[in-house]
């Protein structure tokens, strides 16, 4: 049977390419948490006010509206809660 033959390997390795981490820009989103609490709170406040009052307040010209804007500002702060990461 013929002998097989011995593989020799190469006196020194080349180091291996070193690739570089491309760093993933990560914008601050620390005003995202406030602005949604706030505009969370100012919806309801607006809304438990219009009831409380009997639509004397907060403006009495929008009558029944003032409900809308309150969910209007809850509505906005779910939408400022989709910036959150």
């Amino acid at each position: 049977m013929p002998k097989s033959r011995i593989r020799k390997k190469p006196d020194s390795t080349p180091p291996a390419p070193t690739k570089k981490a491309t760093a993933i820009k990560l914008t601050s989103r620390s005003w995202v948490a406030p602005v949604m609490l706030a505009l969370f709170l100012i919806g309801l406040a607006w809304i438990v006010l219009f009831y409380v009052t009997e639509g004397d307040l907060p403006i009495k010209s929008l009558a029944n509206w003032n409900i809308v804007v309150g969910f209007g500002f809850i509505a906005a702060g779910f939408g400022v809660s989709t910036q959150w990461k």
